[in-house]
């Protein structure tokens, strides 16, 4: 393999001078510079990252840190993360947690030195797991975390304004007995989507029991499993609001074995709109994130840190949600029950 010093003594320049062209680091005449890849290109030279790295101070990689790489939606926020770190030469680390501390923390430890900065989503972490093992000097991006302390950049989602707005026009339609599949206990996201369930149930007037909420983890699985539950109930409830797309297509897919019809015996809509869920059938109703624009936006305000040293004022933003309204979900039956499963 051909080596810095084969390329200087091949166009008659110093190693330094190879150096400030591959680095971008000092003045070089547009001559020279032509001249030096020139011979590179003949030569199949390539830089060796680790020394490139060291020459810099920087490595052109970015860390990214999710509870799960499973699923539309991990895949379509990568892809928004990918679109905005490729222009600036910068490269995804990636890798998952599971949402176990101490997978959480033994992620954070092991980029440490690796990345320019780093994107982490983990509705579980909390300030002590950051300040132990990350230097305080590497820029971080949250991502739907509960963390609020100002010391770092965040962007979260309009969780509870979301889910309170879906909820509010399954109530317009005439439905009033309302259930909801949740996600996980201690997850952010599901927290505030439950939040703003209940909060558009309280101001109709109507009181929630305890079967109507029933558990969930994010996955089709759980969502599958939520539909027995539902199913059992004796007075079953005539819509559900799934806290995600995920659980939300599990419950279609259980309800038509069961030969519930969708939307005519029992409504369902869902929260996230990934791509798969104008493809389902019926067409998911769901709660729009623009999902590849999160990844967009953390990486755009991460590189922000990154060129400022980490010496800028943090930054907490949400992304706003919108309505998507397809054939999942429309007016209770008049005057009657659903017909049992």
């Amino acid at each position: 393999m051909a080596t810095i010093k084969d390329v200087a003594r091949e166009a008659d320049v110093s190693v330094a001078t190879v150096s400030r062209v591959f680095n971008d680091s000092g003045p070089v005449s547009e001559t020279t510079r032509l001249r030096i890849l020139e011979v590179a290109a003949r030569l199949r030279y390539s830089p060796h990252g680790v020394a490139r790295s060291l020459i810099t101070n920087r490595t052109s990689t970015i860390g990214v840190l999710l509870p799960d790489l499973y699923g539309e939606f991990f895949s379509e926020v990568i892809r928004g993360m990918d679109q905005a770190a490729q222009p600036g030469g910068y490269h995804l680390l990636v890798s998952s947690s599971h949402d176990a501390k101490d997978e959480i923390e033994a992620a954070l430890r092991a980029m440490r030195g690796r990345v320019d900065g780093l994107i982490v989503m983990s509705p579980h972490l909390d300030a002590p797991s950051l300040v132990a093992n990350v230097p305080p000097t590497l820029p971080i991006v949250l991502l739907n975390c509960a963390v609020t302390e100002n010391g770092y950049d965040a962007l979260t989602i309009e969780n509870e304004r979301g889910a309170h707005e879906m909820v509010r026009h399954l109530l317009g339609l005439g439905h009033r007995t309302v259930a909801i599949i949740t996600g996980e206990a201690g997850n952010h996201d599901a927290a505030e989507r439950f939040r703003g369930y209940a909060r558009a149930m309280r101001e109709a007037g109507i009181v929630v029991p305890n079967e109507w909420e029933i558990p969930g983890d994010f996955t089709e699985a759980s969502g599958y499993r939520a539909v027995a539950s539902l199913l059992a109930l004796r007075d079953r409830p005539t819509a559900v609001f799934a806290a995600n797309d995920a659980m939300a297509i599990g419950a279609l897919s259980a309800l038509r074995d069961a030969g519930v019809r969708v939307p005519q015996d029992i409504a369902v809509v869902g929260f996230d709109d990934i791509p798969l869920a104008r493809y389902m059938s019926p067409p998911l109703s769901s709660v729009h994130v623009a999902i590849a624009e999160l990844g967009t936006r953390a990486v755009e305000t991460l590189v922000h840190a990154i060129d400022r040293k980490n010496e800028h004022s943090r930054r907490h933003q949400r992304l706003d949600t919108t309505l998507v309204i397809r054939k999942s979900c429309g007016p209770p039956l008049q005057g009657q029950r659903p017909p049992p499963a």
